[in-house]
């Protein structure tokens, strides 16, 4: 079975058809940083992180490319309030975010093409589209003209009163049409600027990925993913910069897109108290934690709502203390031929997690540990080698206490007192320490 994937835009799933089998080209959006991520944040990172290790698997080689935009009013507004410059608050939370993105296991792209490297690329793409008649200058702002361009709203599937109220267009009397967007607009004195033929202003949010894109990868690219929130109005005008610029060339042949996350059922929101970064996170839940998240983050289909929890991130843990029981034997390295076709064959058909991860299951349950430490390595789990390790906020016993113990539950069982061993069998296991009786003695692990 061929890799297939679903596509935003024909919203159907497809066989996929590279454009160069040796070499695929990916692009997905990444953070705007001025804050720590949140755990919806990461559900994109996670999913498109597992299809690069897939295409990887599949392909010769694969470039990957995900933006950090470090210009924006968010940013502006994040540094105004700390009287410090913006590239203080972007490289901060940029090497935040990398580092907690890290935790999860998720792999730096090829690429990380930084929106203020690219303010040429920007302005030249403007010029470009206002020589084709597909934007105009007023007032100081470039906006890109929507009705210049055919099938403008076709990712989304919208008609134009749906896009205008989607997008919460800006009423400003310099626009030609509601549904215009900003490609271009001033700076003040107090804000960043750039020398641009329209005068010292900034990029609008929309055209930075354009640009990027066709800096890095080229004009169309096999893959273009994100969350399902950016279809509208980012992607589909995202679409619109690109094809008017490359005279109708698609900007990529396949979108992809995850489904929205929620937490114990309702939207993620800080005046409902359910909001979490991961940062946080993995504060609380420690070295095991960034696993965890990310296999509960698979647990549901990509394209599904997930329902996140901090009771989902414990029974995750647990397991992966199951799946790293079943592999804690297996000698040597494992390879791609050691991973089941049966589990290729879920992640092949549009990233099926559900299906792969009760292959995973399946493979534990049947003690069959090289091929489920294979089919985890591509998953991105089962790759810490200290997994039941101490770690400080495990327990209170020492590693010398659970010795003692274990040296006094031997005693016990010499004597044939089983009631006494059994005592410290269960007050051990209540303090998360799982005891293993084998024929070279008794062996202790925390869970």
């Amino acid at each position: 079975m061929g890799l297939k994937l679903h596509n935003t835009l024909t919203r159907k799933k497809e066989d996929f058809r590279p454009i160069d089998a040796d070499h695929i080209r990916m692009y997905v959006c990444g953070p705007t940083v001025y804050n720590y991520a949140h755990i919806g944040n990461a559900r994109p990172v996670v999913v498109f992180d597992l299809l690069a290790r897939l295409l990887r698997h599949e392909y010769p080689k694969l470039t990957y490319a995900r933006n950090i935009t470090d210009i924006d009013d968010k940013i502006i507004e994040a540094a105004q309030e700390s009287g410090v410059p913006i590239s203080e608050i972007t490289e901060k939370y940029t090497a935040i975010y990398e580092e907690d993105m890290g935790a999860l296991n998720a792999e730096l792209p090829d690429l990380r093409p930084k929106a203020t490297e690219t303010i040429p690329q920007m302005i030249n793409m403007i010029e470009r589209l206002v020589a084709k008649g597909h934007a105009y200058a007023a007032e100081g702002h470039v906006l890109f003209h929507v009705p210049s361009m055919e099938n403008y709203g076709e990712l989304s599937n919208r008609n134009r009163d749906e896009m205008v109220a989607g997008a919460r267009v800006e009423v400003a009397p310099y626009k030609q049409d509601p549904a215009d967007f900003v490609l271009w607009k001033p700076s003040s004195d107090d804000q960043p600027g750039w020398n641009s033929p329209w005068g010292r202003g900034r990029p609008g949010w929309h055209l930075e990925c354009s640009c990027m894109i066709e800096e890095n990868l080229g004009q169309t690219i096999d893959i273009h993913g994100g969350g399902l929130d950016l279809i509208f109005p980012h992607h589909e005008n995202e679409i619109a910069q690109s094809r008017c610029a490359h005279d109708g060339s698609p900007l990529a042949n396949y979108w992809m897109h995850n489904g929205y996350l929620t937490v114990d059922g309702e939207k993620m929101s800080k005046s409902l108290g359910n909001f979490f970064t991961v940062h946080d996170l993995l504060d609380e839940f420690g070295r095991k934690g960034g696993e965890a998240i990310r296999l509960l983050l698979l647990t549901a289909h990509y394209r599904q709502p997930l329902d996140f929890s901090k009771d989902g991130i414990e029974q995750a843990r647990k397991q992966l203390d199951r799946w790293y029981r079943v592999t804690a034997e297996v000698e040597g390295e494992v390879t791609a031929a050691d991973i089941p076709t049966e589990f290729l064959e879920a992640l092949r058909d549009d990233l099926n997690t559900p299906k792969a991860i009760a292959v995973l299951n399946k493979l534990a349950k049947q003690g069959q540990g090289r091929a489920l430490k294979a089919a985890a390595s591509l998953f991105g789990v089962l790759l810490q080698d200290d997994w039941f390790a101490v770690e400080s906020n495990d327990t209170d016993l020492s590693a010398d206490a659970i010795e003692a113990l274990i040296a006094e539950r031997n005693a016990a069982r010499a004597t044939k007192d089983f009631a006494a061993s059994d005592r410290i069998r269960d007050e051990l296991a209540a303090q998360g320490i799982i005891l293993k009786d084998g024929a070279g003695g008794t062996t202790w692990e925390r869970s």
